[in-house]
């Protein structure tokens, strides 16, 4: 994996735990609007739609550059969607990442031959 891939890949899993923290947030304010005085949903919904549009920029981003079959990418962007998919696309992305790291240094050691 390249530099460019892999500030790719970490570029999106900055941004993934936030935006699912944000769309719980946005979930309970949207409660608490409901059963209380308390309004923070303006606020919240647009902290949660630039993360959003972040995430999915870098998504882009990231699918372009590690080039994932239709799957992969299909299950990143539907992680998005989810209240708490940014925590497993963290996970999964992390998890890649250090799979990539350990592919690369068996390469340069000569163990596997790609």
């Amino acid at each position: 994996m390249d530099l460019k891939t892999a500030g790719a890949l970490r570029r999106l899993r900055l941004v993934s735990t936030p935006e699912a923290v944000s769309f719980l947030l946005l979930l309970v304010c949207s409660v608490l609007k409901r059963t209380t005085d308390f309004n923070a949903v303006p606020v919240m919904g647009a902290v949660h739609g630039m993360l959003f549009v972040l995430y999915l920029v870098f998504w882009a981003d990231a699918w372009n550059r590690a080039k994932w079959p239709l799957g992969t990418a299909a299950l990143y962007l539907v992680l998005s969607v989810l209240p708490t998919g940014g925590f497993f696309a963290d996970r999964r992305l992390k998890r890649e990442a250090e799979d990539a790291v350990i592919a690369s240094r068996a390469r340069q050691e000569g163990i596997v031959n790609a």
